[in-house]
């Protein structure tokens, strides 16, 4: 799905990061600036986009997606 989504945003001339494990993920999140971050809630290693999400609220990050509420 993430290479689907890449191909999408890429031919639509955006910049795209990908990464293939939460803390991967939140590592890039919290060390470059993003316009928007898409969180997926299943990830390999245990961390989902909704742990992400919750990180990057408390670490203070201002990032589309990331004001949303999480339950």
């Amino acid at each position: 799905m993430a290479t689907a989504i890449k191909g999408v945003l890429e031919a639509e001339s955006f910049a795209v990061d990908v990464s293939h494990d939460g803390q991967e993920g939140l590592n890039a999140a919290l060390y470059e600036v993003y316009d928007l971050i898409v969180l997926d809630r299943m990830l390999p290693d245990g961390l989902d986009g909704a742990d992400i999400c919750k990180e990057l609220r408390k670490a203070g990050r201002e990032v589309p997606g990331v004001r949303g509420s999480i339950t």
